[in-house]
């Protein structure tokens, strides 16, 4: 085979067979192409899309390129959840000990810096001692004793999806609809839960902009599911306002902390619930009023709480060590009115630029003081930033993020759709 032919192929919009992806997947992970070769490829992708096939080729090709884990030792039903990323989404640090503490095995795989603010694993091993990366006797013993676990992707993992991710991230291919796709459910199926729920960020601060294109990510990964004999359920969130207060690693394990206690968001708390009820519902086959109501029971009492504690303590870390060593400055509104919006993009922006890319600051971030809807007055704190080297104009785009009204505007709801 050759490459040249191959990408010339799709270019013209012609369907690939499963050997020529296949070809092309084997030559870049075994460095028989070159970058710049496969940046073509998936520019080609890109731009011509695939059918679903073609998707269902490439998953399956990623899936076989490195190996599959035999979750036959987990003692209880399995569920995974995943997150496209966005501005302050530290949903997992929640959900996992929720169903946890509901006799459900969360066996999490994450990723570091998938997203403007950092990773899951980023905003974990930000918390004193913490082990993202495991033996497999460590993981079965945390999984089937506390009954959740979040580790760092594994090399042998999806290998070419790794490595393809990467050079998508590098080229600026990362939103095309299929390529997303196969990237997510190649890994999901790498990792063997039997149940799948995903929160599929759409807005200014996530990869889906639309609601359209969305649902059709949507409806092609619970295709893909399907396939694999997977049950996946897509919970649209919005994304246009950062979810929660805190926008920064250490922070939000701290707003985790908060939430626990008792102190959070409206959106936050709706988010979560939405989707740890969806995740019970899909593992014990029951509804989801009923799932929502034992979700509730476990905030209430505690058992979440002691169960995040517990699987913190069983990976190594030390949550009363977690300190946020950063500089703080307060930022005020430069004028009177309601909070009409806060822009995503532009906290994910700063945020991303506070905390840096090569060598990450976990301690630094952003607090949000007052959300949408809130009344403000001239002069009145409305964020702090957390910070230990400035950013150009950090004040100034932080303001320029909120834009105000002189009438209370509307709730948003955060869950805009549920795909099953």
């Amino acid at each position: 085979m050759n490459s040249k032919i191959i990408i010339e192929k799709k270019i013209k919009n012609k369907i690939l067979a499963y050997n020529e992806i296949k070809y092309m997947i084997d030559s870049y992970i075994n460095n028989n192409i070159s970058d710049k070769t496969m940046t073509l490829f998936i520019k080609a992708i890109y731009n011509s899309g695939l059918s679903f096939n073609e998707t269902l080729f490439l998953t399956d090709i990623m899936i076989k390129s490195g190996k599959v884990e035999d979750l036959s030792f987990v003692e209880k039903v399995t569920v995974d959840k995943h997150s496209t990323g966005g501005v302050g989404d530290k949903t997992s640090l929640i959900v996992l000990p929720i169903c946890a503490s509901l006799n459900i095995a969360v066996p999490k795989m994450s990723g570091r810096s998938l997203g403007t603010t950092g990773g899951t694993v980023d905003k974990l091993e930000s918390i004193p001692g913490f082990k993202s990366e495991l033996s497999h006797k460590e993981f079965v013993n945390i999984i089937n004793t506390v009954g959740c676990v979040d580790i760092c992707q594994t090399k042998d993992i999806a290998v070419a999806d790794k490595k393809i991710y990467s050079l998508r991230d590098k080229t600026g291919y990362v939103d095309s609809i299929p390529l997303i796709a196969s990237s997510i459910m190649s890994k999901k199926i790498a990792c063997s839960s039997e149940n799948i729920v995903i929160d599929l960020k759409v807005g200014k601060g996530a990869f889906m902009k639309n609601i359209k294109d969305a649902t059709k990510l949507a409806k092609l990964m619970i295709k893909i599911g399907k396939y694999y004999n997977r049950k996946v359920i897509c919970v649209l969130t919005d994304m246009n306002i950062p979810l929660g207060n805190n926008i920064g690693n250490k922070l939000e394990v701290k707003e985790v902390i908060n939430f626990f206690n008792g102190i959070y968001d409206k959106r936050l708390y709706e988010l979560i619930v939405c989707l740890s009820s969806y995740m019970v519902s899909i593992s014990k086959k029951i509804s989801f009023n009923y799932s929502k109501k034992l979700v509730l029971k476990s905030l209430k009492i505690g058992s979440s709480k002691n169960k995040f504690y517990e699987w913190i303590k069983y990976q190594g870390g030390d949550i009363s060590k977690l300190k946020i060593e950063a500089k703080r400055i307060e930022v005020m509104s430069e004028k009177s009115g309601y909070i009409k919006s806060i822009d995503a993009s532009k906290i994910g922006y700063l945020s991303s630029k506070l905390i840096g890319f090569k060598v990450k600051d976990l301690n630094t971030g952003i607090i949000l003081r007052k959300r949408i809807g809130d009344f403000v007055e001239k002069g009145e704190v409305i964020a702090s930033i957390y910070y230990n080297k400035e950013v150009d104009n950090m004040i100034s785009i932080l303001k320029d993020s909120f834009k105000y009204s002189d009438t209370k505007p509307k709730e948003k709801n955060i869950i805009l759709k549920i795909i099953k």
